[in-house]
């Protein structure tokens, strides 16, 4: 017969890797000034995001309650919407808005993965929290406490992806928003150390999302809500830790049981560099273009040489061949010939998003609907495109100090003549461009706010979320209430 509470002298010591994030979470939030800056952009981009989805019934189809006309008095709200939900399916109506569109921050190194994912249940929680605070006569949190949740949670996954590729063992990056949800939330719900450590072991134990839905010839919408399913369940796990659910010390190390030999061929875990906030200080953000993170630099060099081949007379269909020069990970990922099914099969090709940008001059969330690829013109270009990898731009995208995304685009015309190579190194979301990006990511923040709130509450918004200090004091009950809307 099992028991919740096992005698202690029988149970081996925590893995050190769960205990380095407990730890972690659990002192004192000694961030600089930059990441809680950075966190605040982040905030608004993400939020931004998940308003744009609201656009799209395939997203809005899975938002709200479980139960029809269900509802929480003092639960999370959704923003965009007019639901009310426990913090549970918050997170996941959250979580799965933000990243539906592919538009949201991205962390890349062995491992790849949008950190900003851990929102959904950052903000599904800290809402709940906060409305139950009031309710009862206490302080609630402020967006402070948010923005530190977020820095802990993207250096949680941001730190474990820098040396360890999951998607070469064939699991999903996602793994990673359910370990950092699950983490940061049992902390904001004030479990102690023991019970942290519980939910941790949980989020390892726990069944991992595949890849397969990320990959030809099953690519589907499921990637679009795999984030809000990882950061739900991690608010899930938290909670049933918090009722004093006995934990898993060795999860990870257990020979033939745990993670490591049961998911990872056996290997442990490396670590480039201690949890710090590292990771939100060098977050990508996706500014101009709606694109898996690999191909943004190709979009972006596609648009330049749209415009070279209008000024110089020609069009598509003088084109007999383009290379494009790019590094490994966006061959493995983003490479694909062949048919492309749907929205979530076209925003994973480097070749679709290069085709449209040169066709149009454009990459938005509208070109990977149906109406738009139908367009015979799309994969005439694709059949004309080859990926060459370049060692040194490989080298580039895993440098610490560069972090580079790097995509070099050749033209070729049937009369044997070409265009110069156009090559981007970093995308307009890089740190190194980061003073001209955040001006277009608080544009497009300003356009999805209009998609969906009335005009003072754009502007209330804009006000308080380009002033750190008023944001940071701000309740978060306030704050979400700025962005809730009746049906």
């Amino acid at each position: 017969m099992s028991t919740a509470n096992p005698d202690p002298a029988t149970r081996p010591d925590w893995d050190q890797e769960l205990v380095d994030i407990v730890d972690y979470v659990n002192a004192p939030a000694d961030f600089s000034d930059l990441a809680y800056t950075t966190a605040r952009h982040c905030l608004i981009d993400t939020l931004g995001c998940g308003l744009e989805a609201l656009g799209y019934p395939a997203c809005r189809k899975l938002l709200g309650p479980l139960v029809p006309g269900a509802s929480l008095p003092d639960g999370a709200k959704v923003p965009g919407t007019a639901y009310q939900l426990d913090p549970v399916k918050a997170a996941f109506d959250i979580g799965a808005m933000v990243r539906w569109l592919d538009f949201n921050d991205t962390w890349l190194a062995a491992e790849w993965g949008h950190p900003s994912d851990n929102l959904g249940g950052i903000l599904a929680v800290a809402d709940w929290l906060s409305r139950t605070a009031v309710a009862e006569g206490r302080e609630p949190l402020t967006m402070r406490d948010v923005l530190t949740a977020m820095i802990r949670a993207h250096e949680i996954q941001g730190c474990i992806a820098l040396e360890n590729s999951f998607n070469r063992v064939g699991l999903d990056h996602v793994v990673l928003v359910k370990v950092a949800t699950t983490a940061v939330v049992a902390h904001m719900l004030g479990l102690s150390r023991e019970q942290q450590l519980a939910a941790v072991s949980h989020a390892w134990v726990d069944g991992q999302s595949l890849r397969t839905y990320r990959h030809s010839p099953n690519t589907g919408s499921r990637k679009s809500w795999a984030a809000g399913d990882a950061t739900s369940r991690g608010v899930r796990l938290a909670l049933i830790a918090k009722t004093g659910e006995m934990g898993y010390p060795t999860a990870l190390t257990a020979k033939t049981w745990g993670f490591y030999d049961v998911s990872f061929q056996g290997q442990p875990f490396r670590f480039q560099r201690p949890y710090g906030d590292y990771v939100m200080e060098n977050i990508l953000f996706k500014i101009s273009y709606p694109a898996e993170f690999h191909g943004q630099t190709a979009a972006e060099a596609a648009i330049t040489l749209h415009e070279q081949l209008k000024a110089a007379g020609r069009g598509t269909d003088d084109i007999a061949g383009i290379t494009i020069r790019t590094h490994e990970s966006c061959i493995r990922i983003i490479d694909k010939q062949g048919p492309l099914n749907n929205p979530a099969d076209r925003d994973h090709c480097v070749q679709y998003m290069v085709a449209i940008a040169l066709l149009f001059g454009r990459l938005t969330s509208a070109d990977y609907e149906d109406d738009v690829a139908a367009d015979p013109r799309i994969d005439a270009l694709r059949n004309k495109m080859r990926c060459v990898e370049d060692p040194a731009l490989t080298r580039d995208y895993l440098d610490p100090d560069k972090r580079s995304i790097a995509n070099a685009l050749t033209v070729e015309f049937s009369d044997g003549s070409r265009l110069d190579e156009v090559a981007v190194e970093y995308p307009i979301g890089h740190k190194r461009r980061r003073d001209e990006g955040i001006p277009l990511l608080e544009a497009k923040f300003q356009r999805n706010l209009a998609r969906i709130l009335p005009g003072d509450r754009q502007a209330r918004i804009q006000a308080l979320s380009g002033d750190q200090q008023a944001l940071e004091s701000t309740p978060v009950d306030v704050y979400t209430d700025l962005y809730a809307v009746t049906d």
